[in-house]
């Protein structure tokens, strides 16, 4: 593959159409979808010609824009698995304070 093939590769792949999603009206109100999008790649050869390419990409929903009787908002997406990682530690360092509270009281 030459490098113009891959770049050409890359460039259609993080256009915004991958960032913000096709649009949807339903009852006067639009939503337009958006996701966070990142890549990146690599490539390389040797003296004798040999040599290759790669490139990676990665999307995450952010949230959407809402429209409705001409004002914008903006809904964040919700990711429960982050939430529930981040009580999760919060109730770790609790305990870990109140053993060490109690330890230091003995």
């Amino acid at each position: 593959m030459k490098v113009d093939e891959l770049l050409s590769g890359v460039r259609e792949a993080m256009s915004v159409k991958k960032v913000f999603g096709e649009s949807l009206h339903q009852d006067g109100v639009t939503v337009i979808p958006v996701a966070k999008v990142g890549g990146g790649g690599g490539g390389g050869g040797d003296t004798e010609g040999n040599g290759g390419g790669g490139f990676g990409l990665a999307a995450k929903p952010a949230g959407a824009y809402v429209i409705k009787d001409g004002e914008v908002t903006w809904k964040p997406a919700v990711n429960p698995n982050a939430i529930m990682v981040g009580w999760q530690l919060v109730a770790a360092l609790a305990v870990f304070v109140l053993w060490r509270l109690r330890r230091n009281s003995e």
